[in-house]
Protein backbone atom coordinates (compact mmCIF):
# COMPACT_ATOMS: atom_id res chain seq x y z
CA UNK A 1 0.00 0.00 0.00
CA UNK A 2 1.55 3.39 -0.74
CA UNK A 3 2.42 6.43 0.72
CA UNK A 4 -0.30 9.15 -1.02
CA UNK A 5 -2.10 11.15 1.67
CA UNK A 6 -0.86 14.40 2.82
CA UNK A 7 -2.23 15.46 6.29
CA UNK A 8 -2.63 19.47 7.35
CA UNK A 9 -3.00 19.92 11.22
CA UNK A 10 -3.79 23.50 12.24
CA UNK A 11 -5.97 25.04 14.34
CA UNK A 12 -5.69 28.21 12.17
CA UNK A 13 -8.99 27.25 9.44
CA UNK A 14 -8.48 29.89 7.08
CA UNK A 15 -4.67 28.99 6.54
CA UNK A 16 -5.66 25.07 6.87
CA UNK A 17 -7.47 25.83 3.98
CA UNK A 18 -5.09 27.90 2.00
CA UNK A 19 -2.50 25.48 2.44
CA UNK A 20 -4.64 22.57 1.31
CA UNK A 21 -5.61 24.06 -1.89
CA UNK A 22 -2.06 25.00 -3.14
CA UNK A 23 -0.68 21.39 -2.65
CA UNK A 24 -3.98 20.07 -4.64
CA UNK A 25 -3.30 22.43 -6.92
CA UNK A 26 0.29 21.20 -7.60
CA UNK A 27 -1.14 17.72 -7.93
CA UNK A 28 0.97 16.10 -5.16
CA UNK A 29 -2.07 13.59 -3.38
CA UNK A 30 -4.81 13.65 -1.58
CA UNK A 31 -5.00 16.05 0.96
CA UNK A 32 -6.44 15.89 4.43
CA UNK A 33 -6.89 18.70 6.83
CA UNK A 34 -8.27 18.57 10.75
CA UNK A 35 -7.81 20.84 14.06
CA UNK A 36 -4.94 19.93 16.37
CA UNK A 37 -5.77 16.61 18.94
CA UNK A 38 -8.53 14.73 16.54
CA UNK A 39 -5.97 13.36 13.58
CA UNK A 40 -5.70 9.91 14.96
CA UNK A 41 -8.86 8.39 13.13
CA UNK A 42 -8.72 10.67 9.69
CA UNK A 43 -6.32 7.98 7.51
CA UNK A 44 -4.23 4.98 8.68
CA UNK A 45 -0.55 6.13 9.58
CA UNK A 46 0.74 3.96 6.48
CA UNK A 47 -0.66 5.91 3.75
CA UNK A 48 0.84 9.47 5.09
CA UNK A 49 3.18 10.86 2.68
CA UNK A 50 3.87 13.87 4.70
CA UNK A 51 2.24 15.62 7.80
CA UNK A 52 2.44 19.46 8.05
CA UNK A 53 1.36 20.99 11.71
CA UNK A 54 0.95 23.91 13.51
CA UNK A 55 1.85 23.11 17.07
CA UNK A 56 5.18 22.22 18.24
CA UNK A 57 2.75 21.19 21.59
CA UNK A 58 1.38 18.06 19.45
CA UNK A 59 4.91 17.01 17.96
CA UNK A 60 5.21 14.08 20.49
CA UNK A 61 1.91 12.49 20.18
CA UNK A 62 1.75 13.02 16.35
CA UNK A 63 4.85 11.22 15.93
CA UNK A 64 3.74 7.91 18.03
CA UNK A 65 0.90 7.91 15.98
CA UNK A 66 2.30 8.69 12.48
CA UNK A 67 5.26 6.51 13.34
CA UNK A 68 8.06 7.57 10.88
CA UNK A 69 5.65 9.98 8.45
CA UNK A 70 7.95 13.00 6.99
CA UNK A 71 7.03 16.05 9.19
CA UNK A 72 7.23 19.49 9.37
CA UNK A 73 6.00 22.41 11.49
CA UNK A 74 4.59 25.55 10.19
CA UNK A 75 4.20 28.79 11.21
CA UNK A 76 7.18 28.28 13.52
CA UNK A 77 10.05 30.06 14.26
CA UNK A 78 13.09 28.91 15.81
CA UNK A 79 14.90 25.49 15.81
CA UNK A 80 13.20 22.03 14.46
CA UNK A 81 12.38 19.74 16.87
CA UNK A 82 14.26 16.65 16.57
CA UNK A 83 12.28 14.28 14.27
CA UNK A 84 10.48 17.05 12.36
CA UNK A 85 11.75 17.23 8.91
CA UNK A 86 11.67 20.67 8.36
CA UNK A 87 9.65 23.81 8.86
CA UNK A 88 7.16 25.93 6.23
CA UNK A 89 6.70 29.18 6.66
CA UNK A 90 3.80 31.68 5.84
CA UNK A 91 3.08 34.20 4.30
CA UNK A 92 3.20 30.56 1.42
CA UNK A 93 6.04 30.68 -0.74
CA UNK A 94 5.81 28.23 -3.74
CA UNK A 95 9.73 27.47 -3.53
CA UNK A 96 9.67 26.55 -0.10
CA UNK A 97 6.31 24.50 -0.46
CA UNK A 98 8.10 22.64 -2.93
CA UNK A 99 10.93 21.73 -1.57
CA UNK A 100 9.14 20.52 1.60
CA UNK A 101 7.05 17.95 -0.56
CA UNK A 102 10.36 16.83 -2.56
CA UNK A 103 12.01 16.46 0.66
CA UNK A 104 9.19 14.21 2.01
CA UNK A 105 9.33 12.49 -1.39
CA UNK A 106 12.85 11.54 -1.02
CA UNK A 107 12.61 10.87 3.05
CA UNK A 108 9.47 8.22 1.72
CA UNK A 109 11.92 6.52 -1.47
CA UNK A 110 14.97 5.96 1.42
CA UNK A 111 12.54 4.10 3.81
CA UNK A 112 11.22 2.06 0.92
CA UNK A 113 13.10 -1.17 0.04
CA UNK A 114 14.12 -1.41 -3.36
CA UNK A 115 12.34 -5.12 -4.57
CA UNK A 116 12.56 -4.64 -8.35
CA UNK A 117 14.60 -7.34 -10.12
CA UNK A 118 18.17 -6.86 -11.45
CA UNK A 119 17.07 -6.43 -15.08
CA UNK A 120 14.29 -4.27 -14.30
CA UNK A 121 16.69 -1.59 -12.45
CA UNK A 122 18.65 -2.18 -15.12
CA UNK A 123 16.57 -1.19 -17.95
CA UNK A 124 15.51 2.22 -16.46
CA UNK A 125 19.45 3.15 -17.05
CA UNK A 126 19.24 3.81 -20.98
CA UNK A 127 15.90 5.72 -20.47
CA UNK A 128 14.37 8.29 -23.35
CA UNK A 129 11.84 8.39 -25.60
CA UNK A 130 13.69 9.90 -28.68
CA UNK A 131 13.77 7.86 -31.85
CA UNK A 132 17.33 6.73 -31.61
CA UNK A 133 16.40 5.68 -27.82
CA UNK A 134 13.84 3.45 -28.71
CA UNK A 135 15.78 2.22 -31.66
CA UNK A 136 18.93 0.88 -29.47
CA UNK A 137 16.57 -0.57 -27.16
CA UNK A 138 14.88 -2.58 -29.82
CA UNK A 139 18.10 -3.82 -31.26
CA UNK A 140 19.36 -4.32 -27.49
CA UNK A 141 16.63 -6.90 -27.26
CA UNK A 142 16.69 -8.73 -31.04
CA UNK A 143 21.06 -9.11 -30.52
CA UNK A 144 21.00 -9.92 -26.34
CA UNK A 145 20.28 -13.47 -26.54
CA UNK A 146 22.98 -14.85 -28.91
CA UNK A 147 26.92 -14.76 -29.65
CA UNK A 148 26.98 -12.82 -32.60
CA UNK A 149 29.76 -10.29 -32.69
CA UNK A 150 27.99 -6.65 -31.65
CA UNK A 151 29.82 -2.90 -32.37
CA UNK A 152 28.77 -0.04 -30.23
CA UNK A 153 29.42 3.13 -32.00
CA UNK A 154 29.06 6.43 -30.31
CA UNK A 155 30.70 9.38 -28.59
CA UNK A 156 32.39 9.15 -25.30
CA UNK A 157 30.00 9.40 -22.43
CA UNK A 158 26.91 8.31 -24.38
CA UNK A 159 26.57 5.00 -22.12
CA UNK A 160 28.16 2.66 -24.80
CA UNK A 161 29.50 0.06 -21.05
CA UNK A 162 26.24 0.28 -20.37
CA UNK A 163 24.44 -0.92 -23.67
CA UNK A 164 27.14 -3.67 -23.28
CA UNK A 165 26.28 -4.89 -19.61
CA UNK A 166 22.56 -5.01 -20.71
CA UNK A 167 23.42 -7.04 -23.91
CA UNK A 168 25.81 -9.17 -21.11
CA UNK A 169 22.96 -9.26 -18.28
CA UNK A 170 20.09 -10.49 -21.04
CA UNK A 171 22.11 -13.04 -22.24
CA UNK A 172 22.38 -16.68 -21.91
CA UNK A 173 25.80 -15.88 -20.67
CA UNK A 174 24.50 -13.32 -17.77
CA UNK A 175 25.86 -15.84 -14.98
CA UNK A 176 29.23 -16.14 -16.36
CA UNK A 177 31.98 -12.75 -15.53
CA UNK A 178 31.59 -9.55 -17.40
CA UNK A 179 35.12 -8.36 -18.13
CA UNK A 180 35.76 -4.83 -19.61
CA UNK A 181 38.95 -3.83 -21.36
CA UNK A 182 39.49 -0.04 -22.27
CA UNK A 183 41.74 -0.39 -24.91
CA UNK A 184 43.00 3.08 -25.18
CA UNK A 185 44.13 3.02 -21.34
CA UNK A 186 46.51 0.08 -21.64
CA UNK A 187 50.29 0.24 -22.74
CA UNK A 188 50.52 -1.29 -26.49
CA UNK A 189 53.41 -3.16 -24.77
CA UNK A 190 51.39 -4.77 -22.20
CA UNK A 191 48.01 -4.77 -24.08
CA UNK A 192 48.93 -8.62 -25.79
CA UNK A 193 49.41 -10.04 -21.95
CA UNK A 194 46.32 -7.94 -20.87
CA UNK A 195 44.18 -9.85 -22.99
CA UNK A 196 46.00 -13.20 -23.81
CA UNK A 197 47.95 -13.04 -19.98
CA UNK A 198 51.73 -14.67 -19.90
CA UNK A 199 53.75 -17.29 -18.13
CA UNK A 200 56.49 -17.01 -15.70
CA UNK A 201 59.74 -15.24 -17.35
CA UNK A 202 57.75 -14.58 -20.77
CA UNK A 203 59.43 -10.99 -20.31
CA UNK A 204 61.28 -9.22 -17.81
CA UNK A 205 59.09 -8.55 -14.88
CA UNK A 206 57.04 -11.74 -15.34
CA UNK A 207 57.73 -13.21 -11.96
CA UNK A 208 54.31 -15.22 -12.12
CA UNK A 209 51.80 -17.04 -14.65
CA UNK A 210 49.11 -14.32 -15.16
CA UNK A 211 45.38 -15.00 -16.72
CA UNK A 212 44.34 -12.86 -19.33
CA UNK A 213 40.98 -10.84 -19.91
CA UNK A 214 39.91 -13.95 -22.19
CA UNK A 215 40.38 -16.31 -19.98
CA UNK A 216 38.87 -14.20 -16.84
CA UNK A 217 36.08 -14.06 -19.03
CA UNK A 218 35.25 -17.61 -20.04
CA UNK A 219 31.71 -18.61 -20.77
CA UNK A 220 30.95 -14.54 -20.52
CA UNK A 221 31.68 -11.83 -22.16
CA UNK A 222 34.68 -9.65 -23.03
CA UNK A 223 33.93 -5.87 -23.32
CA UNK A 224 36.44 -3.83 -25.30
CA UNK A 225 35.67 -0.58 -25.11
CA UNK A 226 37.64 2.25 -27.18
CA UNK A 227 38.70 -0.39 -29.50
CA UNK A 228 39.70 1.90 -32.37
CA UNK A 229 42.86 2.97 -30.11
CA UNK A 230 43.88 -0.60 -30.98
CA UNK A 231 47.63 -1.00 -32.44
CA UNK A 232 47.63 -2.24 -35.62
CA UNK A 233 49.74 -5.32 -34.45
CA UNK A 234 47.51 -6.09 -31.60
CA UNK A 235 44.50 -6.14 -33.64
CA UNK A 236 45.89 -9.05 -36.09
CA UNK A 237 46.05 -11.08 -33.18
CA UNK A 238 42.46 -10.43 -32.02
CA UNK A 239 41.43 -11.40 -35.26
CA UNK A 240 42.72 -14.61 -35.04
CA UNK A 241 41.29 -15.09 -31.74
CA UNK A 242 37.76 -13.85 -33.49
CA UNK A 243 38.33 -16.51 -36.11
CA UNK A 244 40.15 -19.52 -34.86
CA UNK A 245 38.38 -19.12 -30.99
CA UNK A 246 41.65 -19.27 -29.26
CA UNK A 247 44.62 -18.42 -28.26
CA UNK A 248 48.10 -18.47 -26.48
CA UNK A 249 49.80 -16.80 -23.45
CA UNK A 250 52.68 -14.51 -24.37
CA UNK A 251 55.27 -17.00 -23.63
CA UNK A 252 53.57 -19.85 -24.39
CA UNK A 253 52.92 -22.34 -27.21
CA UNK A 254 49.86 -23.99 -25.67
CA UNK A 255 46.85 -23.28 -27.06
CA UNK A 256 43.92 -22.03 -24.82
CA UNK A 257 39.64 -22.57 -26.35
CA UNK A 258 38.09 -19.28 -26.14
CA UNK A 259 34.47 -19.38 -25.41
CA UNK A 260 33.89 -15.72 -25.03
CA UNK A 261 31.55 -13.56 -26.54
CA UNK A 262 33.16 -9.88 -27.70
CA UNK A 263 31.29 -6.78 -27.79
CA UNK A 264 33.27 -3.97 -29.06
CA UNK A 265 33.01 0.08 -28.93
CA UNK A 266 34.68 3.41 -29.95
CA UNK A 267 33.85 6.69 -30.55
CA UNK A 268 35.86 6.98 -33.50
CA UNK A 269 35.10 6.38 -37.66
CA UNK A 270 36.54 3.46 -37.79
CA UNK A 271 35.66 3.64 -41.98
CA UNK A 272 37.41 6.60 -42.18
CA UNK A 273 40.13 5.24 -39.92
CA UNK A 274 40.50 2.01 -42.44
CA UNK A 275 40.74 4.47 -45.39
CA UNK A 276 43.63 5.82 -43.03
CA UNK A 277 45.19 2.46 -42.40
CA UNK A 278 44.72 3.19 -39.06
CA UNK A 279 42.25 -0.14 -38.30
CA UNK A 280 42.32 -3.48 -40.25
CA UNK A 281 39.13 -3.86 -42.50
CA UNK A 282 39.23 -7.62 -41.79
CA UNK A 283 38.77 -6.96 -38.55
CA UNK A 284 36.04 -4.15 -38.73
CA UNK A 285 34.28 -6.76 -40.62
CA UNK A 286 34.28 -8.97 -38.26
CA UNK A 287 33.45 -6.93 -35.78
CA UNK A 288 30.77 -5.42 -37.15
CA UNK A 289 28.31 -8.00 -37.56
CA UNK A 290 25.72 -6.11 -35.85
CA UNK A 291 26.08 -2.31 -35.15
CA UNK A 292 24.22 -0.40 -32.72
CA UNK A 293 24.48 3.74 -33.28
CA UNK A 294 23.84 5.72 -29.36
CA UNK A 295 23.03 8.99 -30.55
CA UNK A 296 24.38 11.87 -27.93
CA UNK A 297 22.52 12.98 -25.85
CA UNK A 298 22.50 16.85 -27.40
CA UNK A 299 20.64 14.99 -30.75
CA UNK A 300 17.81 13.70 -27.91
CA UNK A 301 17.92 17.08 -25.44
CA UNK A 302 13.62 15.79 -24.71
CA UNK A 303 15.35 12.79 -22.70
CA UNK A 304 16.71 14.98 -20.63
CA UNK A 305 14.02 15.14 -17.98
CA UNK A 306 13.78 11.73 -18.14
CA UNK A 307 17.53 11.27 -17.73
CA UNK A 308 17.83 13.81 -14.65
CA UNK A 309 15.04 11.91 -12.91
CA UNK A 310 16.47 8.63 -13.46
CA UNK A 311 19.65 9.99 -12.26
CA UNK A 312 18.17 11.11 -9.22
CA UNK A 313 16.47 8.28 -8.44
CA UNK A 314 19.80 6.35 -8.95
CA UNK A 315 21.33 8.33 -6.09
CA UNK A 316 18.80 8.08 -3.62
CA UNK A 317 18.88 4.45 -3.81
CA UNK A 318 22.39 4.51 -3.16
CA UNK A 319 21.48 7.16 -0.26
CA UNK A 320 24.05 9.29 -1.36
CA UNK A 321 21.32 12.33 -1.27
CA UNK A 322 18.83 13.90 -3.68
CA UNK A 323 17.41 16.79 -5.70
CA UNK A 324 14.76 18.10 -7.34
CA UNK A 325 14.88 20.73 -10.16
CA UNK A 326 12.54 23.42 -11.50
CA UNK A 327 11.35 23.87 -14.83
CA UNK A 328 13.71 26.32 -15.17
CA UNK A 329 16.84 24.65 -14.17
CA UNK A 330 15.44 21.68 -17.29
CA UNK A 331 14.70 24.24 -19.59
CA UNK A 332 18.34 25.43 -19.23
CA UNK A 333 19.56 22.29 -19.36
CA UNK A 334 18.15 21.24 -22.24
CA UNK A 335 19.18 24.24 -24.42
CA UNK A 336 23.19 22.89 -23.38
CA UNK A 337 25.23 21.21 -25.90
CA UNK A 338 26.11 18.50 -23.63
CA UNK A 339 29.85 18.09 -25.04
CA UNK A 340 30.09 15.09 -22.38
CA UNK A 341 27.22 13.02 -23.08
CA UNK A 342 25.31 11.16 -20.48
CA UNK A 343 28.70 11.00 -18.40
CA UNK A 344 28.13 14.88 -17.91
CA UNK A 345 25.03 15.45 -16.64
CA UNK A 346 25.52 12.50 -14.17
CA UNK A 347 28.57 13.96 -12.91
CA UNK A 348 26.08 17.40 -13.10
CA UNK A 349 23.39 15.85 -10.79
CA UNK A 350 26.49 14.24 -8.34
CA UNK A 351 27.33 17.43 -7.68
CA UNK A 352 23.95 19.18 -7.75
CA UNK A 353 23.43 16.89 -4.52
CA UNK A 354 26.22 17.74 -2.86
CA UNK A 355 25.66 21.26 -3.14
CA UNK A 356 21.95 21.04 -2.59
CA UNK A 357 21.12 18.20 -0.43
CA UNK A 358 17.37 17.29 -0.67
CA UNK A 359 16.58 20.88 -1.88
CA UNK A 360 14.96 22.14 -5.20
CA UNK A 361 17.82 23.94 -7.81
CA UNK A 362 16.60 26.50 -9.89
CA UNK A 363 17.58 28.24 -12.51
CA UNK A 364 20.84 30.08 -10.57
CA UNK A 365 21.75 27.36 -8.47
CA UNK A 366 23.09 26.01 -11.82
CA UNK A 367 27.25 26.12 -12.38
CA UNK A 368 27.35 29.36 -14.66
CA UNK A 369 28.21 27.71 -17.60
CA UNK A 370 25.00 25.22 -17.84
CA UNK A 371 22.75 28.77 -17.27
CA UNK A 372 21.73 29.00 -20.94
CA UNK A 373 19.06 31.27 -20.87
CA UNK A 374 18.49 34.21 -18.24
CA UNK A 375 14.53 34.43 -19.65
CA UNK A 376 13.67 31.17 -18.03
CA UNK A 377 13.89 32.11 -14.67
CA UNK A 378 10.92 32.47 -12.19
CA UNK A 379 10.17 34.65 -9.28
CA UNK A 380 10.15 32.73 -5.92
CA UNK A 381 6.98 35.56 -4.81
CA UNK A 382 4.91 35.20 -1.81
CA UNK A 383 2.08 32.74 -3.31
CA UNK A 384 -1.45 33.78 -2.10
CA UNK A 385 -4.75 31.47 -1.49
CA UNK A 386 -5.67 30.63 -5.26
CA UNK A 387 -9.48 31.87 -4.30
CA UNK A 388 -7.60 35.46 -3.51
CA UNK A 389 -5.61 35.62 -6.32
CA UNK A 390 -5.76 39.16 -7.91
CA UNK A 391 -6.15 39.40 -11.69
CA UNK A 392 -3.13 39.85 -13.45
CA UNK A 393 -2.71 43.85 -14.99
CA UNK A 394 -3.99 44.18 -18.31
CA UNK A 395 -2.27 47.16 -19.84
CA UNK A 396 -4.47 48.60 -22.80
CA UNK A 397 -2.10 50.35 -25.55
CA UNK A 398 -4.49 52.02 -26.88
CA UNK A 399 -7.36 54.63 -26.14
CA UNK A 400 -10.59 53.60 -25.41
CA UNK A 401 -14.22 55.27 -24.93
CA UNK A 402 -16.41 54.25 -22.01
CA UNK A 403 -20.05 53.11 -23.52
CA UNK A 404 -22.40 55.68 -22.88
CA UNK A 405 -24.65 52.34 -21.31
CA UNK A 406 -21.50 51.65 -19.34
CA UNK A 407 -20.15 48.30 -18.84
CA UNK A 408 -19.36 45.18 -16.44
CA UNK A 409 -15.41 45.91 -15.95
CA UNK A 410 -15.14 42.37 -14.22
CA UNK A 411 -16.66 40.55 -17.16
CA UNK A 412 -15.11 43.02 -19.69
CA UNK A 413 -11.83 42.26 -17.92
CA UNK A 414 -11.96 38.23 -17.84
CA UNK A 415 -13.09 38.15 -21.16
CA UNK A 416 -9.87 40.56 -22.49
CA UNK A 417 -7.35 38.27 -19.90
CA UNK A 418 -9.20 35.03 -21.91
CA UNK A 419 -8.79 36.33 -25.28
CA UNK A 420 -5.16 37.21 -24.43
CA UNK A 421 -4.64 33.87 -23.23
CA UNK A 422 -5.46 32.25 -26.30
CA UNK A 423 -3.68 34.28 -28.15
CA UNK A 424 -0.67 32.99 -26.09
CA UNK A 425 -1.12 29.85 -26.03
CA UNK A 426 -1.80 29.60 -30.40
CA UNK A 427 1.51 31.75 -30.20
CA UNK A 428 3.27 29.32 -28.39
CA UNK A 429 2.15 26.66 -29.88
CA UNK A 430 0.09 25.10 -26.72
CA UNK A 431 3.50 24.87 -24.77
CA UNK A 432 2.48 26.84 -21.60
CA UNK A 433 5.90 27.69 -20.18
CA UNK A 434 6.52 29.77 -23.49
CA UNK A 435 2.83 31.27 -23.09
CA UNK A 436 3.48 32.43 -19.90
CA UNK A 437 6.44 34.19 -20.71
CA UNK A 438 4.66 36.58 -23.27
CA UNK A 439 2.45 37.08 -20.99
CA UNK A 440 5.21 38.15 -18.42
CA UNK A 441 3.63 35.87 -15.54
CA UNK A 442 4.50 32.59 -13.85
CA UNK A 443 3.84 29.15 -15.59
CA UNK A 444 1.77 28.24 -12.35
CA UNK A 445 -0.03 31.46 -12.83
CA UNK A 446 -1.12 30.51 -16.04
CA UNK A 447 -1.98 27.08 -15.47
CA UNK A 448 -4.20 28.43 -12.44
CA UNK A 449 -6.15 30.81 -14.85
CA UNK A 450 -6.66 27.79 -17.33
CA UNK A 451 -7.91 25.96 -14.84
CA UNK A 452 -10.32 28.75 -13.27
CA UNK A 453 -11.44 29.36 -17.10
CA UNK A 454 -11.60 25.85 -18.33
CA UNK A 455 -8.86 25.83 -21.26
CA UNK A 456 -7.10 22.52 -21.39
CA UNK A 457 -3.85 21.99 -22.53
CA UNK A 458 -4.68 20.07 -26.14
CA UNK A 459 -7.44 23.07 -26.98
Amino acid sequence: MSADTILVVDRDERRREQLVAVIEFLGQGKVLSTDPGVFSGLVAPDRLKAVFLSDRADVDALQRWAGGAPLFLISERGDVPPGVLGRLDFPLRYHALVTALHRADVFGENHRPDNSEPQARLSRVFVGKHAGVRQVRRLIDQVADSDANVIILGESGTGKEVIARSLHYLSSRRDRPFVPVNCGAIPAELLESELFGHEKGAFTGALTTRQGRFEMAEGGTLFLDEIGDMPINMQVKLLRVLQERSFERVGSNRSIAANVRVIAATHRNLEQAITDGQFREDLYYRLNVFPIDVPPLRERREDIPLLVSELVARLEREQRGSVRLTQAALASLMNYPWPGNVRELANLMERLVIMHPGGVVDYHDLPAKFQTDASLVEQDMPMPAPAEAPPEQVVSHGPMALPEEGLDLKEYLADLELKLIHQALDDADGVVAHAAQRLKMRRTTLVEKMRKYGISRGE
